[in-house]
């Protein structure tokens, strides 16, 4: 990337940065739940292993759509929630997500980060902000909390807890 192309992507350059940071801790975390823990859950109110993992590894493809689209509108697509059947299939999903929002970070510049983007649900708005706080919160701060929760998860179920932003009580370094 030229240098004036960096001053033009500043923000998209200081999200990519923040984005491989988590992504790598991501990886490590998602890389440790097992097939035998993907029912598991801590209280029935609560998502299973495999469907709080499978939120995890596919929220990161919501960059993307922060970056290229105005909204996201449920009532125009049919979700359907990734069932992995193996810890393969879950990273794997983790990886194209994650590459695709470094990708799409790439080419946004500055100016659009101030447009407006909106949650919906057909008639309903649950929010509009601008692209950058939806970067920040939807996207980024959502990711971490849910990746805490796994975290919670794997200790559940005496998996080792990877070092995250310093050793674990598991691992005494990063």
């Amino acid at each position: 990337m030229s240098s004036t192309a960096a001053a033009q992507n500043a923000i998209a350059a200081a999200l990519i940065a923040e984005l491989e940071n988590e992504g790598a801790t991501t990886r490590k975390v998602l890389e440790r739940v097992t097939p035998e823990t993907f029912g598991w859950k801590p209280h029935d109110k609560s998502m299973s292993m495999s469907a709080l993992a499978s939120h995890v590894a596919e929220m990161h493809s919501w960059a993307v759509s922060t970056v290229k689209d105005s909204e996201i509108d449920f009532a125009k697509f049919d979700y359907k929630p990734f069932e992995p059947k193996t810890t393969e299939e879950l990273v794997q999903l983790f990886e194209k997500n994650y590459n695709s929002a470094i990708e799409a970070l790439k080419g946004a510049s500055d100016e659009i980060w101030s447009e407006p983007w909106s949650l919906k649900n057909g008639d309903v708005t649950y929010f509009t902000m601008p692209k950058i706080a939806v970067m920040r919160s939807m996207v980024l701060n959502h990711i971490v909390h849910h990746r805490g929760q796994l975290s919670v998860y794997l200790r559940e179920n005496n998996i080792p807890v990877p070092a995250m932003y310093g050793p674990s009580a598991d691992e005494g370094s990063m």
